[in-house]
């Protein structure tokens, strides 16, 4: 808190010494005869320390014109009215400043203009209270009070205007272009010599020379800025002053001096305000290019493209700038876009994104829309467009600024997602079909059966009629074969969930993916199929499934159609010489080029149009394979094909590599073996929520079997319960209420030596608990529609596997008899 005072002290005496100082300059200046300065310095030192130091440091102003006054030897009344005076203006001009938030760096016009305003009013006040006390003290009588208020007004106004800008300039941070500042200085002090140093008074040559003044005040200002118009304009004033007081120059006249000096004033007055003005003027000026450069630089910079139209004629806009990202969008040079309608960037098909343009201009309105721009290739970008209206004047609408955000990559991404979307619902409603398709086709496949095995029952001697009609049968059980493959195919595709990992024979699944694309394959060229032994691998069925479809579908569409015969796409399995499974998928198209054969594996990246490819297909092979240990190669020559290499690690643990397909899977797929003639006649439990299934299932067994159909779970279990003796349980997996899982665990409990017994029959186990319950179970589960001859060979192999019943029930009896829920 010391340290305030301390330094507010300091500050006053230091100001008081400047002001006293400015104070003996200004007084050596005046006249010789009349004794009267044209520019009182220290006023402008007053208000300048008053901005620097602050309004509270005006004791130093009363100080200094009180010094000065004393020094003059005035009375007391005056002196006192000259302090009052010296201090109030400043403290005026200071106030009216700082509230129109003046900046003591005079870079804009208003500063300049607030400025002359304050110093001009305390100015004013000062040469009042001053000018009235000398008239009351009887120096000055009061018929001059008038020429003698306007010469102090003018003297203050001039000191304020000259020494309050001059003591605002800062230490420069380095020379700038001192040889032309020395130039300047030269040329300044020559012409001031020449004016005011050798010409006689009234010298017409003097006049003529003070013309020469102007044009190097304004260099000053406009080179140098405020500081070259402060030094300017106070190196003017000082000769013209000096040369004056001496009686040279042009302002002197011997008849006339007080109208010499007034002259004087006017012509120092006009000389320092031009050239603040103009200083002030080119610091706008400069600040508001840097701004424009900033601004260019920026828009220029930026990511998003920029275009700025210049409305010519209502509605009609003509592009006057383009920065480097919109070049780069478009793909064209910014002089090809520079004049022309921006409507033209549009695709000519877009009439709607035009109406709406069109109707924005009318309106004069911003727009936010999504276009389509189209390059000169041909090609199409979309673009997230922003149109603004710019009013330059406040009033009309004189451009329009259009913002363009390149949004191709996410349309491309959306429309890729609305497909993967689009693919994953087929493949459920696919799922869910096959579901519904296998019930009916599996009775229709059975009564097929039953109604063969009755026509043929009557050997050759049969009528004509009985032949045909056992021929058409045979015709429809080829057609429901057919579909029972088409629904399986479309359930293997089309599995949901997380991939249940097991043991996968590529051969296998080699069949059902050629079947898929065979249609459409024909019409391009013939297929070869060369199976070789491969070994088991451990990965998901559906998902090297989905692998190996993608690649006969690359293959098929890399073939033009119109020449099968030219063309062949070969699907090759092996080993190859590391032990790993190897399947090829080659062919005859036009292959792929050098530049594009390392990107094909790059998620969305395609060289097909939008309605054959997304650019997913590959990459999605690329990770499955990536996924299951594997690797996916590709080698191609163009124009003579190409050839995708599939190679996965063999299972840890396998008896050996699988045949070419031609034996039945686990799930009943294939071939049935011949039933065994054991001649011992069963009794089966049928447990289907299908009536007709049941039916046609125990019209197909009854010849051989006694056969007791149910179609609920609890019923199932209330025969067994009741004591009922089956060899062999016949299953749905999937039913309402209690299901086949249900059975089978309640079997566990109550009647553990059935278990075995049990054969599910499923239309495709759609839950991962349905799933992993079929991995777990120990005999093999029948895939809706059962082939007869399969559902035969089943139940007969489970009679052998058995005992007789009554084995069954002696061992229950043993145990305590069976358990009950």
């Amino acid at each position: 808190m010391a340290a305030f005072p301390v330094r507010g002290l300091v500050e006053v005496l230091a100001l008081t010494a400047v002001y006293l100082l400015a104070a003996r300059v200004a007084l050596s200046l005046a006249a010789e005869t009349s004794k009267i300065c044209p520019v009182w310095l220290p006023s402008g030192v007053a208000l300048g320390g008053l901005l620097l130091l602050g309004v509270s440091r005006w004791p130093a102003v009363a100080l200094g014109a009180g010094v000065v006054a004393y020094a003059m030897g005035v009375t007391p009344g005056v002196g006192l009215s000259v302090v009052l005076g010296s201090t109030l203006e400043a403290v005026l001009a200071a106030l009216l400043f700082r509230r129109m938030e003046g900046a003591r760096e005079l870079h804009r016009v208003r500063d300049v203009v607030w400025l002359g305003a304050g110093a001009g009013l305390g100015a004013l006040l000062g040469a009042g209270l001053g000018t009235l006390g000398l008239v009351l003290g009887g120096v000055v009588p009061a018929a001059q009070w008038g020429p003698s208020g306007w010469l102090w007004w003018m003297a203050d106004l001039l000191g304020m205007l000259l020494v309050t800008p001059a003591l605002f300039l800062r230490r420069p941070r380095r020379a700038e272009r001192s040889w032309e500042a020395l130039l300047l200085l030269a040329l300044t002090a020559a012409v001031c010599v020449g004016i005011f140093a050798f010409p006689r008074p009234g010298s017409g040559a003097a006049h003529a020379l003070m013309f020469l003044l102007f044009p190097l005040t304004a260099w000053a200002a406009l080179g140098f800025g405020l500081r070259g118009a402060a030094l300017s304009s106070l190196t003017v004033a000082l000769a013209a002053i000096a040369g004056t007081a001496r009686e040279l120059g042009p302002f002197f006249t011997t008849d006339l001096p007080h109208r010499g000096l007034v002259v004087l004033q006017l012509f120092i007055g006009i000389t320092a305000l031009t050239g603040l003005l103009l200083a002030a003027a080119r610091a706008e000026r400069r600040q508001a290019v840097e701004l424009l450069e900033l601004l260019a630089t920026t828009v220029r910079a930026v990511h998003e493209g920029v275009l700025i139209c210049e409305v010519r004629e209502p509605g009609v806009l003509t592009t006057v700038f383009a920065n480097e990202a919109l070049c780069t969008l478009v793909g064209r040079r910014r002089e090809e876009l520079v004049g022309v309608a921006p409507g033209e960037l549009l695709a000519s098909g877009d009439g709607g994104d035009r109406q709406r343009l069109l109707e924005a201009l009318r309106e004069e309105r911003s727009l936010r829309a999504e276009v389509t721009l189209t390059r000169p290739d041909g090609t199409r970008v979309w673009s997230e467009m922003q149109l603004s209206p710019v009013r330059a004047n406040g009033e009309a609408v004189t451009h329009f600024v259009a913002t363009h955000r390149d949004v191709t990559a996410t349309k491309d991404l959306q429309a890729r997602l609305v497909a993967a979307e689009r693919v994953a619902a087929v493949g459920t409603l696919a799922a869910g079909v096959g579901h519904e398709i296998n019930n009916p086709l599996a009775y229709l496949a059975l009564n097929l059966e039953a109604a063969r095995r009755s026509l043929a029952a009557q050997g050759a001697a049969a009528p004509e009629g009985v032949r045909d009609a056992l021929s058409s049968v045979r015709g429809a059980q080829e057609g429901a074969e057919r579909i029972r493959l088409i629904v399986r195919d479309l359930q293997v595709f089309s599995r949901e969930g997380a991939p249940e990992r097991g043991l996968v024979d590529l051969n296998a699944l080699v069949p059902p993916a050629v079947r898929v694309v065979l249609h459409a394959l024909r019409s391009r060229a013939r297929l070869v199929e060369d199976f070789g032994p491969v070994p088991r691998v451990l990965g998901s069925e559906a998902r090297l499934g989905q692998v190996l479809l993608n690649l006969l579908v690359n293959a098929l569409q890399a073939i033009p159609e119109g020449d099968a015969g030219r063309h062949e796409v070969r699907v090759r399995t092996g080993t190859d010489a590391s032990g790993h499974a190897r399947v090829e998928v080659e062919d005859t198209g036009g292959g792929i080029a050098p530049d594009v054969l390392p990107r094909i594996f790059d998620p969305f990246f395609t060289t097909k149009g939008s309605d054959e490819g997304t650019g997913l297909g590959l990459a999605i092979c690329q990770q499955i394979v990536r996924t299951h240990g594997g690797e996916l190669r590709v080698r191609s020559v163009p124009g003579q094909g190409s050839t995708f290499t599939l190679l996965l690690p063999p299972a840890p643990v396998q008896s050996a590599a699988s045949p070419p397909p031609s034996l039945p899977s686990k799930r009943g797929e294939g071939a049935a073996r011949p039933v065994a003639a054991s001649g011992r006649k069963g009794r089966v439990l049928i447990v289907d929520d299908e009536p007709r299934l049941a039916q046609s299932m125990r019209l197909l067994l009854e010849p051989a079997h006694e056969v007791v159909t149910v179609t609920r779970g609890e019923d199932a279990l209330a025969k067994v319960a009741g004591g009922a003796v089956f060899d062999v349980v016949l299953c749905d997996l999937q039913m309402p209420g209690m299901d086949g899982i249900e059975v089978y665990r309640r079997l566990q409990q109550e009647a553990p030596a059935l278990v075995s017994r049990v054969v599910f029959i499923s239309g495709g186990a759609s839950s991962p608990e349905a799933r992993a319950f079929v991995e777990t179970v120990a005999r093999r589960v029948l895939e809706k529609p059962v082939r007869p001859d399969v559902l035969l060979a089943t139940v007969e192999e489970v009679l052998e596997e058995g005992g007789t019943p009554e084995e069954e029930v002696a061992a229950r009896g043993a145990v305590g008899g069976t358990r009950r829920g």
